[in-house]
């Protein structure tokens, strides 16, 4: 793969994402047994969203970086209110029901389903455009994620706890996908909304089901975990997935379960059995096949009027500005792309949402 300035830090944000959210699967399965499942999903988000608020407020202050990302607007609603449900709402929820079943390394494997999730979702509804080399990564990783669903010793031959996670992986495709579709809106505002709207909606659900409100350290404990591992993960995904789309954003964030299973290994003892053996390193080479995708072709840039935080050096942003915008620093308003055509290495960021006469 060609190897840019463009498209590698991208790349580190996805990776650092991963991190953060793969530890997030054995640190709450050490909270589950003081807080329970709805009411620490409901902790996770308000930690996340109330987090990224005050971060937001700070800089708000700043008038350097106030208006540099644009604002969410009245078409947006509706995938945001998509993304708070099936990922901020059903998704953690089934998680941690299921991590109750299930061992925390072999759940932290299997939250790379969640990549394979959102790129057949990106693909087969949404149109996004893959070639040969990711459609083998997604094989490799859904082959593995299979695998680990299979119990040899349960009566069926599979894993309720498994299939459980898997579930969520799915339900978080949804909320990647609908997340796509306005990430190039300010993604501290997204995961602010994300966070409180699903935190306070499971904190109501919690408290329908009778599960106990946590004391205050524990409490505390899950707002902390939610800040990294939803809020501050949540807003690299975003930032990554307006450049490389959410097929190769989701299935590079597969690397996630690598920082959970160290962490299982560490805090559980738990020592992997051959099925995950097997299973890690086609998830490992599925990530390395993604990494190598070279993609060049000509094609053409369609008129259009859209709106997102945006400097003057990418060759893509030859426009003129409203008074008082300063072109040498990122800014956001509402600008017009002229059609016209060109050709060089590009992955389906904000621009590149283009029809392929081939997937190869």
């Amino acid at each position: 793969m060609t190897m840019t300035k463009s498209n590698l830090s991208p790349m580190l944000q996805t990776l650092l994402a991963a991190l953060l959210f793969g530890a997030s699967a054995p640190l709450a399965k050490m909270l589950l047994g003081e807080i329970a499942p709805v009411t620490l999903a409901s902790f996770l988000y308000l930690g996340s969203g109330t987090s990224l608020l005050l971060i937001k407020i700070i800089q708000s202050l700043n008038s350097k970086t106030a208006n540099a990302e644009a604002l969410i607007r009245k078409a947006d609603i509706k995938w945001l209110a998509g993304a708070i449900l099936a990922g901020g709402v059903a998704a953690p929820i089934t998680l941690l029901i299921s991590l109750r079943h299930t061992p925390a390394a072999t759940a932290s494997l299997l939250l790379n389903f969640e990549g394979v999730a959102t790129t057949l979702i990106a693909v087969l509804i949404f149109k996004e455009a893959i070639n040969r080399q990711i459609g083998w990564a997604i094989a490799l990783v859904t082959t593995a994620s299979i695998l680990l669903s299979v119990n040899l010793k349960g009566e069926w031959g599979l894993s309720l706890g498994a299939l459980g996670i898997m579930a969520a992986c799915l339900l978080w495709g949804l909320d990647n996908n609908f997340t796509r579709n306005i990430s190039s809106k300010d993604p501290l505002a997204i995961v602010i909304v994300k966070g409180l709207g699903a935190g306070l909606v499971s904190f109501m659900l919690a408290r329908l089901a009778g599960e106990s409100i946590p004391g205050f350290g524990n409490a505390v404990k899950a707002m902390l975990l939610g800040s990294l591992s939803y809020g501050l993960s949540i807003v690299l995904f975003v930032h990554a997935m307006r450049n490389l789309g959410a097929a190769r954003t989701s299935t590079l964030f597969s690397t996630a379960p690598l920082s959970g299973i160290g962490l299982s290994l560490l805090l559980f003892r738990e020592a992997p059995g051959i099925i995950f053996i097997v299973a890690l390193p086609l998830m490992v080479i599925g990530t390395m096949i993604l990494l190598n995708e070279e993609h060049t072709h000509a094609h053409v840039h369609c008129e259009i009027d859209h709106e997102h935080r945006h400097c003057h050096d990418d060759g893509h942003h030859l426009h003129e500005h409203p008074a008082r915008v300063f072109v040498e620093q990122f800014h956001s308003h509402p600008h017009t792309h002229r059609q016209f055509e060109h050709a060089h290495h590009h992955l389906p960021d904000i621009h590149h949402w283009h029809e392929h006469a081939s997937k190869d």
